[in-house]
């Protein structure tokens, strides 16, 4: 490691940036973990209820609204846009969030797309229901 050899009375010619790139990082990586989140709660959605639920990391985030109009990431979509749009992986993850008015059929329709394209892992959002605490 570089040790300064500032002299008492000598002006600073130099500042270490370390932190602040480490600080910058961090927020980055808030913000990311966050924007998906937030993009995902704006629309109105009657989630169904459930008390087994789990968390998941979010990688993709399709909602599907009461009339059958698709999202990915908050944006409207149609599913020809969807397929080009995923590029599915080992490691892609989606959730599936649809309002309880949504047909059945909409929702089978966009998890075998999701599966069609390579994505395994996807979990359907549902509310907690605080009836069964």
């Amino acid at each position: 490691m570089a040790q300064s050899t500032q002299r008492p009375g000598e002006m600073i010619t130099s500042i270490n940036v370390t932190p602040l790139v480490d600080v910058v990082l961090v927020l980055l990586v808030v913000l990311m973990v966050t924007s998906a989140y937030i993009a995902s709660e704006t629309l109105p959605l009657d989630l169904p209820r459930g008390s087994t639920g789990e968390s998941s990391a979010t990688t993709l985030a399709i909602s599907i609204d009461r009339s059958g109009t698709l999202y990915l990431d908050g944006e409207p979509t149609d599913v020809a846009s969807l397929r080009s749009n995923i590029v599915g992986d080992a490691n892609t993850r989606a959730v599936i969030a649809a309002d309880g008015e949504t047909p059945h059929r909409r929702v089978v329709e966009i998890i075998d797309l999701l599966r069609g394209l390579g994505v395994s892992k996807y979990a359907i959002q549902i509310q907690p229901d605080e009836r069964a605490r």
